[in-house]
């Protein structure tokens, strides 16, 4: 049995609807169905009634769902002590933080942070969107940073987890230069002549977004999907070479710019086919001896000033 099917069933036990627990652990519903099916292989029974909706458990389910509740905290309650004795990473700051953002916005914003905040050991876990939200969710970070945009949000309980903006950055189109500097593909294209696309691959968070991005340019686009690829700095290694336009968040791209070896592939003067997301930090809310000022708390709270201050001078 995994920790991970009594995670599972305990918000299905709680939300009492499939999708939305599906939704809420971050895994298709499927792959959801499969885990609580699972687990009741494991435990010989049936333990939901499916033949009524909204969802309800069976008598052997109720009981299921007390002892998992006592499981799980017992579990988290020898974590938290475990964590207390450990020695080795004493002062040590995980971050679980998805590729495209471990490349590119993390390094210069970590020195950034240090200068003001003051030296502490990082450790960078590069992960996919998923698999970065499920180490926070699990318990193997402390901090997840990530991109958000308020038509993808993560679906983290906010009574368990809280946020802070670290900045905002600017999803556009980027493509090689010809010899006069000019972009060798230029938005949006025509029927004639359409512009080879260097894609994300299916369920990528910035594909996702790219995709709301040219939806909301409410004008014709003429796009030929000619590579595609999970991370972005894939697409924009392909870009470089001339492959096409791939749409890349402006700090994967800074260097290039300023080299020439990318430019932007919008028409002059458009304010269209660019989209801003933001940097969020998350964090587990901390609780009893968790909440005392350690690294993690004290960055946090230099996290929170700086949020503060930014708003402030934007208000202004």
């Amino acid at each position: 049995m995994e920790t991970k099917w009594l995670e599972d069933f305990v918000s299905l036990a709680e939300t009492r609807s499939f999708s939305r627990s599906a939704q809420l652990r971050h895994v298709t519903q499927p792959a959801f169905s499969r885990r609580i099916q699972a687990l009741e292989a494991w435990a010989g029974t049936d333990l939901v009634d499916r033949s009524s909706y909204p969802t309800r458990l069976t008598s052997a389910g109720k009981t299921m769902y007390d002892q998992a509740l006592e499981m799980l905290q017992s579990l988290q309650s020898t974590r938290s002590m475990l964590r207390a004795h450990s020695s080795s990473d004493k002062g040590m700051v995980g971050f679980a933080v998805p590729h495209t953002l471990a490349f590119t916005f993390f390094p210069a914003w970590v020195s950034q942070v240090q200068e003001q905040f003051g030296s502490f050991k990082s450790r960078l876990i590069a992960l996919n969107v998923h698999d970065a939200v499920m180490r926070l969710v699990e318990g193997g970070c402390d901090l997840l940073i990530a991109y958000h945009h308020s038509s993808q949000p993560f679906q983290l309980d906010t009574s368990r987890y809280e946020m802070v903006r670290l900045g905002e950055e600017l999803l556009a189109p980027y493509a090689k230069p010809d010899a006069k500097g000019k972009p060798m593909f230029m938005l949006p294209g025509s029927a004639g002549a359409t512009l080879p696309f260097l894609a994300y691959g299916p369920g990528a968070y910035l594909g996702r977004l790219t995709e709301l991005l040219l939806k909301e340019a409410d004008m014709p686009v003429h796009l030929e999907r000619v590579y595609e690829t999970d991370m972005a700095e894939g697409l924009k290694a392909m870009a470089i070479e001339g492959h096409g336009i791939a749409f890349l968040p402006y700090s994967a791209v800074r260097n290039e710019l300023a080299s020439g070896r990318l430019v932007s592939a919008l028409p002059e003067g458009t304010t269209k086919f660019q989209l801003p997301m933001d940097v969020l930090a998350y964090r587990e809310k901390p609780t009893g001896k968790d909440s005392q000022k350690t690294v993690v708390q004290a960055l946090w709270s230099f996290l929170q000033q700086q949020a503060v201050g930014q708003d402030k001078s934007k208000a202004d």
